[in-house]
């Protein structure tokens, strides 16, 4: 399901017709963030951000051949753009791939280097006449790719956001006739790939008491790495966010999870970010009075390329964590001290 920053209509479609049977409320705010509620014992707010976007293109010229420019909507290494399908969103889907200088015709020192973003152009194999019927300066383009399992994993492309999309629907399933202490605001936000932006809006909207990010963070641990270099490992449990580079966790909140991941045997890892930012910098500061705030993390390796891979075990104690996370909110002491 495509959802190219400021065009998540189909997977906000999506979204809304698995989430309406769960909650009290589902509204959308201006900007497009759906924003589900169920209703707690206590006037205290909740928030919990999963982001529907994902890192996409968007199409800036189309020559008189019908080849297409684009510029990135997100962060994209170039490397990962070459021998690519993708999907020019226009007036109907069109399937096109990345293309650039082939190698036979590379100078010598041009075939060491990466191609720089700027020199790709997508090929629709389409008359240029029949091209601009379909396609127009603006139209979104996401990359072509199945979702499948691999071995203890899921693979596939966009695991950066839909895996937090799909543990937030999963949790609020379970929730779903539970009694619960706080008002919860499950918020699926938008263009969080440019800017966290969806995020800060709909955090100063709900203006939370508690907030949780939801979100995939670095699993480099892959051949090469040092030890040091790894963030988190696949396997090895959820990731509970300690910093990444827009925010600092909560030091309660971090606290908070890790005693309670240890007290209901649910298997975790620290996780500090050093690049790299998440809807949780909006959910912390983005209300009138700031917010308690932390994050789960999902390890996913391959980050930000058509092939993220996440392990099934770790989306399933991130499911567990954030669901006892949301339960026992009022059984702590969240004073400063």
């Amino acid at each position: 399901m495509p959802g190219a920053p400021g065009f998540e209509q189909r997977i906000r479609e999506l979204v809304i017709s698995h989430v309406t049977p769960l909650v009290d409320e589902v509204s959308i705010d201006p900007m497009g963030n759906v924003i589900a509620v169920k209703k707690g014992k206590e006037d205290k707010r909740v928030m919990v951000a999963a982001h529907m976007d994902e890192i996409s293109f968007i199409i800036t010229h189309i020559d008189d051949d019908g080849f297409l420019r684009f510029i990135p909507l997100g962060g994209f290494d170039p490397k990962t753009l070459t021998a690519q399908r993708v999907i020019i969103h226009g007036e109907e889907d069109v399937i096109g791939v990345m293309g650039s200088k082939p190698i036979h015709l590379m100078k010598p020192e041009e075939r060491s280097k990466a191609v720089p973003i700027e020199e790709y152009f997508i090929d629709t194999g389409m008359p240029a006449e029949q091209v601009k019927k379909l396609i127009s300066i603006g139209n979104p383009v996401t990359r072509e790719r199945q979702l499948i399992e691999l071995g203890d994993c899921v693979n596939g492309k966009s695991i950066d956001n839909r895996v937090s999309v799909f543990i937030l629907l999963e949790v609020l399933r379970e929730l779903k006739d539970a009694t619960v202490p706080y008002d919860i605001y499950g918020v699926f936000t938008v263009q969080e790939e440019i800017g966290l932006r969806g995020a800060f809006a709909s955090t100063h909207l709900v203006d939370p008491d508690f907030g949780f990010g939801l979100d995939t963070t670095i699993a480099f641990d892959v051949p090469g790495a040092a030890a040091h270099e790894k963030v988190t490992s696949l396997g090895k449990g959820a990731g509970i966010k300690i910093m990444d580079s827009s925010v600092v966790s909560d030091y309660r909140m971090v606290k908070y999870l890790k005693e309670l991941a240890d007290k209901k045997s649910i298997k975790w890892q620290p996780e500090i970010l050093p690049r790299g930012g998440t809807d949780t910098a909006g959910v912390q500061r983005g209300g009138k009075k700031g917010a308690i705030t932390g994050a789960i993390s999902i390890p996913t390796r391959h980050i930000h390329q058509a092939i993220e891979m996440a392990h099934k075990e770790d989306i399933y104690n991130c499911i567990q964590l954030l669901r006892e996370g949301l339960t026992n909110l009022d059984q702590y002491d969240w004073s400063f001290k």
